[in-house]
């Protein structure tokens, strides 16, 4: 399978699932609180400009956007109230109750929350305009598949942002002292989120390199990585700083 090559489905990969679900569904409450922070900070304004100038514009046509592990909803209290029809999954249910809850209730948003795996997403071919997602990529089994599923529910020309960094490898590579949107976090789940970086694969993987190489081989018409996302979005070391660099991704189909 040369660059795509993942986690057989088996049911180590299964595994994997149930503890990134059990892990977030730990992480939900203080989770949605940590968003709901980010959103009333510089960062929406940062992240709002970052994701506007790459996705088509909202000028009063109907433009469908995914978001793929949308924990609790930042991406869509961002881009709905701009006129985009904001739908979110989510593997945990937890979180998608948090999401909900944050958008409707605390922020009044319109969007759609439907717990979902990330690698089988339910829609028809061709059905989004934009795929987005942040920090979902490095979690999965098989994210060359995710990746696949992703280019199918995108129209023609539509188009795909990836926003992730190598948390998996980063972790023995960064003072974790250095993690700030981590701090409040119980050592426990630190501890359990540390064993999950070890079960992942796509932590082997030479990344954003692997993930260009995957998408052109899945058939995006064009790739692009974006090594200074991180230093746009995550420049600052506040209570939302990670060590980690993030990258951007865009693909066309």
């Amino acid at each position: 399978m040369g660059v795509l090559q993942q986690i057989p489905y088996e049911t180590e990969s299964e595994q994997i699932k149930d503890r990134v679900r059990g892990y977030w569904s730990k992480r939900s409450e203080s989770f949605s609180e940590h968003k709901h922070d980010e959103l009333h900070s510089y960062k929406a304004a940062l992240w709002t400009e970052e994701l506007t100038r790459h996705l088509p514009p909202a000028d009063g046509r109907t433009v469908r956007i995914l978001d793929v592990g949308c924990g609790a909803g930042f991406f869509e209290m961002l881009l709905a109230p701009l006129g985009y029809n904001m739908t979110g999954i989510d593997l945990t249910p937890d979180m998608i109750l948090e999401a909900r809850q944050l958008a409707f209730y605390h922020h009044g948003t319109q969007a759609e929350f439907l717990i979902m795996d990330a690698e089988h997403p339910d829609f028809p071919n061709g059905f989004f305009d934009a795929v987005i997602s942040r920090n979902l990529t490095w979690t999965l089994p098989h994210p060359a598949d995710a990746y696949a599923e992703w280019y199918r529910v995108l129209k023609p020309g539509g188009v795909l942002l990836n926003y992730d960094a190598e948390y998996a490898k980063g972790f023995h590579q960064y003072d974790q002292a250095e993690n700030c949107a981590h701090r409040k976090i119980d050592e426990k789940l630190i501890e359990e989120c540390h064993d999950i970086y070890h079960m992942l694969s796509v932590s082997a993987f030479d990344r954003p390199a692997w993930d260009v190489t995957a998408l052109k081989e899945i058939g995006f018409s064009s790739v692009e990585a974006d090594l200074t996302a991180g230093d746009r979005l995550y420049h600052e070391k506040d209570q939302f700083y990670m060590p980690d660099r993030m990258f951007g991704i865009k693909a066309i189909k």
